[in-house]
This record gives structure tokens, sequence and C-alpha cells, in this order.
């Protein structure tokens, strides 16, 4: 991403790295990390499609795993 950012790109990245996620504060204005919300409904993930300043805050690996019949 540091490289990107040096040569111009301009673009969307996304991720579940969160060490990759941090690189987006160390490179100035040119990058910012940005989420969307979610929930499950049933078995189905549902996003808002909302952008919302920094990292998500919350996890749904576990409920996503359940989700397809996974048992954790």
């Amino acid at each position: 991403m540091r490289g990107l950012v040096k040569r111009g790109a301009m673009g969307l990245i996304t991720t579940h790295d969160l060490a990759l996620a941090e690189i987006a504060g160390t490179v100035g204005v040119q990058a910012a990390n940005v989420h969307f919300e979610d929930r499950i409904e049933g078995d189905q993930i549902c996003f808002d499609y909302q952008m919302r300043p920094g990292m998500v805050r919350n996890s749904n690996a576990i409920e996503l795993m359940r989700s397809v019949g996974l048992s954790v």
C-alpha cells in the first residue's frame, strides 16, 4: 500500500488484515480507513452500506461460520 500511495495511485483496498489497515494511519491524508456496519439476519449477512470512519470494531466471523453450518 505504501508503494501505491507513493506512486500516486487512487483506489480502494479491502482487507481483514489489521496490520495492513494500520498502515493507513502512517501515510498521511492520502489514505483512510472506513468501514460498513453489518448484522446477521437469519442465515444472511446484511450490510448497511454507509461508510463510517475508522476500522470496524466488531467481528462477525463466529456468526458467519455458524450461518454456514459450522459448529463453533
